[in-house]
């Protein structure tokens, strides 16, 4: 993008911050001072050296806090007390609050229609030139629309700006209590229809919770294009990982995702029953934004008219300090960077990237 381009979205920005309702014309939340050495050190009450770990997964990592802020026992009365002292706005606040029950967010009108555009036109002229190149992922045969593409945002410079939008970035910044660092993008043109299930299995911290992820309407989302389904609460559920649902790293890497389809699914619907947890749709408009607990169980709706498009940018924040992977194939997150990155066994001060130094490919 041209510097010019550049300013005016900045400008665009700063005109929509106005007198919105998720409260972009007030100061972001006011996060807690880090440690000395903190973006060089995994902050966490038992510590560990990510160069001693052999296989990243959950089971291979100690029980340890601090959890996010506001998953505490606590959490209600830390938010009056920020509050009281100023480090919260009343708007903040009442997010908050609405978080710690919920476990998501619905920030109405939270990008601007201008900025949305720009965007998606980026992603579908990056298409039109090659730069990126969609499977069909076809759901029948009529099915007109391709299929979703991974981090976009290393090849549309528009769509790494929306990564670090102002109200995305200081939202999830507050709710992990930490600064949040941008991590990964999906587009789709259309609903996944992907089953329930909580990111916390895909994308792993280590402390537990220090994902956020959100959900941008790119267009106004039909009832019968597929819409995003979520479960109020569920966020409070004990997370589910692989191991717990029996599934080795030996069976992962024979079976791949039909391991993940055969055991975990199964598991989580059964949670959701057993529960009697009730689903709500995404029915957004143009603009509007979910934000998600890293443990809200969420999943796609069916496509009941495979004609209707569902065009949507869904992205995931992990919090600074943490060890980030993937527990479902035992491999460390790009945050940290190549595996051989990682620092030797003994190191003193493991290397966390900050998302500028991970290379762009």
């Amino acid at each position: 993008m041209a510097r010019a381009g550049v300013a005016d979205t900045v400008k665009t920005w700063a005109n929509a911050a106005r007198g919105l309702a998720l409260g972009r014309n007030e100061k972001p939340a006011i996060l807690p001072v880090s440690r000395p050495g903190a973006p060089n050190v995994v902050d966490a009450d038992i510590p560990v050296d990510i160069g001693c770990i052999k296989v990243f997964r959950s089971e291979n990592f100690p029980e340890s806090g601090p959890t996010p802020w506001l998953d505490q026992p606590d959490a209600a009365e830390t938010i009056e007390r920020r509050l009281a002292r100023g480090e919260l706005t009343p708007k903040q606040a009442e997010m908050c609050r609405f978080w710690v029950e919920n476990g998501y967010y619905v920030a109405r009108g939270a990008v601007d229609p201008d900025t949305i555009d720009a965007a998606w036109a980026a992603y579908e002229a990056a298409i039109a030139r090659g730069d990126i190149t969609l499977a069909p992922e076809k759901a029948t045969d009529d099915d007109p629309h391709p299929g979703r593409y991974l981090n976009p945002h290393l090849k549309v410079e528009e769509l790494d700006h929306l990564l670090e939008h102002p109200v995305l970035f200081n939202f999830s910044s507050m709710v992990l209590g930490r600064r949040a660092i941008p991590f990964q993008t999906i587009a789709s043109h259309k609903g996944s229809q992907q089953s329930e299930h909580s990111d916390s299995i895909h994308m792993t911290t280590y402390p537990l919770g220090y994902l956020a992820a959100c959900w941008v309407a790119m267009e106004d989302i039909h009832a019968d294009s597929g819409p995003l389904v979520y479960y109020p609460g569920s966020h409070r559920l004990p997370y589910v990982f692989s191991h717990d649902v029996g599934i080795s790293t030996e069976d992962f890497r024979e079976k791949g995702y039909a391991a993940y389809a055969e055991r975990y699914e199964p598991a989580i619907k059964h949670t959701i029953a057993e529960h009697g947890i009730a689903p709500q749709r995404f029915l957004a408009k143009k603009g509007d934004v979910l934000f998600w607990h890293a443990n809200l169980l969420h999943g796609g709706s069916p496509r009941n008219d495979v004609s209707r498009s569902r065009k949507a940018l869904v992205h995931h924040y992990f919090a600074e300090g943490c060890v980030c992977y993937h527990d479902l194939s035992a491999t460390t997150s790009a945050v940290h960077g190549p595996v051989e990155s990682l620092p030797t066994c003994g190191a003193l001060s493991p290397d966390i990237k900050r998302r500028s130094q991970i290379v762009r490919s």
